[in-house]
């Protein structure tokens, strides 16, 4: 029997369960998942402490911590020390962006896509490629010792995103997704926890849930990573490691100052914690800002793509990794991929050590500059984050309205934008903001009637 009575106390969570259905734990998980789906228990919502759990229930302790850690695990829940366990604010949230088709009817304004420019370009490289006499080389295995030329290209273009690497230090993933769940799958075991920023990349929340990988949200301090919070998770949250976007960050738009990048650096060095270095939004900065990768370079596994920059059917990534982590990193690409498109990565190749490459990258950032112009020019009584060179903006949202009314909202009316909640980490909140896309749309003239119809929402909730 409980030791306490329960009649009249005031708990957010008081399950009732079946003792009879073994393992309890497992039930009382289950119960507790049900709840949260079904709304019974919102998100933010503070559980009860695990012995006052148990005591309602009348219940080991252990069986509430297995419970609450299975849950954990899914992200249903989030836990840190000295303040409690919460229903996570993303435990509802739909993480995939992409849908299984193109959203018929609305505006694409969601993902995160650069405008088309390239694709001449691209196409007559690839003509030319298949000309050759061994074009046949193409449509065969990549062999890591037949790669060289093409690493001294992907050299070149990690160059550009200021860190200086070597060949010998660089892999290939069939894309930046895929380098970051072989990174996480080589260097994390499940129940592992890596720091993030409190809204990232929801590629990273897909891949660590697959992976029973928890994230911990790292508090920020004027729009960026808070070296000061990124050192008390170090201390206090038991993580392995962080991942970061210091160039223009998804979703938020910020960039990490140098001195931050030299502190987290810093810091990562005294904890021993790895960082995975997410540079698929550096082509974006007209002037290289030295990455995070530089300042530490035996902590950092740095991914450059030109999925972003380029063309995001290029779906291959180059991956500079320490020397301590090379073996378990390739080997598990190897696992997940055996071996990237030939074809693909020569086509990059080509394309990265071009003399063209530069003209792309000016004509993509002019391209990107006139979208935002126009953005600047219907959004202007509102605050939308983000730099002229960037491919989205971060829109704070006016009145009480949350991000994922919004999303909801302007999707009623012809419009595809992307909400906070779909980002937000673990118990953090989300803001009120949503996500823009400014190249997208297949022509300016679209992105200006998706604008109209936005202001006129926005004007609505002022």
């Amino acid at each position: 029997m409980p030791i306490n009575s329960f009649e009249n106390y005031p708990m957010s969570w008081k399950p009732s369960i079946d003792k009879t259905k073994k393992p309890i734990y497992q039930t009382l998980a289950g119960q507790l998942e049900q709840d949260i789906l079904n709304g019974v228990l919102l998100p933010g919502t503070k559980l009860p402490p695990q012995r006052e759990l148990a005591d309602y229930l009348d219940l080991n302790l252990s069986t509430i911590s297995k419970a609450l850690k299975v849950c954990e695990l899914k992200g249903l829940i989030s836990a840190s020390v000295g303040s409690g366990t919460f229903v996570s604010f993303d435990a509802l949230s739909n993480s995939y962006l992409l849908e299984d088709t193109k959203p018929k009817h609305l505006i694409e304004m969601g993902a995160t896509l650069p405008d088309n420019v390239s694709y001449e370009p691209l196409l007559l490289q690839l003509k030319n490629m298949l000309q050759e006499p061994d074009y046949a080389k193409w449509f065969g295995y990549g062999r890591a010792g037949e790669s060289l030329w093409q690493k001294v290209a992907a050299q070149k273009l990690i160059r550009r995103g200021g860190f200086e690497t070597t060949v010998d230090h660089i892999l290939f993933a069939n894309g930046g997704q895929n380098a970051i769940a072989a990174t996480l799958a080589s260097l994390c075991k499940p129940g592992d926890r890596i720091g993030a920023d409190h809204h990232t990349y929801p590629g990273l929340k897909t891949i660590a849930a697959m992976l029973s990988v928890q994230i911990v949200p790292i508090k920020s301090e004027n729009d960026e990573m808070s070296p000061n919070a990124f050192e008390y998770a170090c201390k206090n949250d038991h993580i392995k490691g962080i991942y970061l976007i210091p160039d223009y960050h998804n979703p938020t738009a910020s960039c990490l100052s140098v001195e931050n990048r030299k502190t987290i650096a810093a810091i990562a060095k005294k904890y021993n914690q790895f960082i995975l270095e997410d540079g698929t939004y550096q082509l974006l900065n007209e002037n290289p800002i030295p990455a995070v990768a530089a300042f530490a370079p035996e902590q950092v596994i740095y991914i450059a793509s030109l999925s972003k920059s380029i063309a995001p059917g290029l779906r291959l990534a180059y991956v500079a990794v320490p020397s301590r982590f090379k073996k378990p990193i390739s080997k598990a690409l190897y696992n997940l991929n055996i071996s990237v498109s030939p074809l693909l990565a020569e086509l990059s190749a080509r394309t990265m050590v071009s003399n063209q490459f530069d003209n792309i990258i000016k004509s993509h950032r002019e391209q990107t500059i006139r979208r935002n112009q126009v953005v600047n020019q219907y959004l202007s009584d509102y605050t939308c984050l983000g730099t002229e060179t960037g491919i989205f903006r971060w829109l704070l949202l006016p009145g009480k309205i949350t991000g994922a009314e919004f999303e909801k909202v302007a999707a009623q009316h012809g419009v595809q934008v992307f909400a906070a909640e779909r980002f937000v980490v673990g118990k953090s909140c989300p803001e009120r903001a949503v996500r823009i896309a400014v190249s997208a749309t297949e022509t300016l003239e679209e992105l200006e009637q998706g604008l109209i119809i936005l202001k006129g929402l926005l004007n609505d909730y002022t």
